[in-house]
């Protein structure tokens, strides 16, 4: 007698969920993606030079960037896989070259990465 009591109340206990999960009001039938374009000053190939000292990047300097570019900040992340460091400069109006000095020195390793973005102007 007590197995039936016990599958009853589970049996009004799961209606009862399954009831108030259906008359859940949905506001939209998709998920709000949506796309933009993204103009870019450039989509040339930049030449990047680390600059070193004592075993380290401690900058590095971007050439190639055109006028179009100039006004924007030049972000830059170097990795070695262990340590990480980054800083940013401003294009100057014309374009050209810039060096970005980074926050802290990071070590030369066989393999290091170099990130960049350009943002604004």
């Amino acid at each position: 007698m007590w197995r039936r009591a016990v599958g009853l109340a589970i049996l009004t206990l799961a209606c009862a969920v399954v009831g108030s999960a259906a008359s859940a009001a949905i506001s939209s039938d998709s998920l709000g993606a949506s796309t933009i374009t993204i103009p870019r000053c450039t989509a040339a190939g930049l030449s990047v030079l680390h600059n070193l000292a004592a075993a380290t990047v401690v900058s590095v300097a971007v050439s190639g960037l055109p006028a179009a570019c100039g006004g924007a900040t030049l972000q830059v992340t170097v990795n070695n896989g262990v340590t990480n460091s980054s800083g940013s400069a401003a294009v100057p109006a014309g374009g050209g070259s810039v060096t970005v000095t980074l926050g802290a020195a990071v070590a030369v390793t066989t393999a290091t990465q170099t990130d960049m973005v350009l943002v604004g102007p």
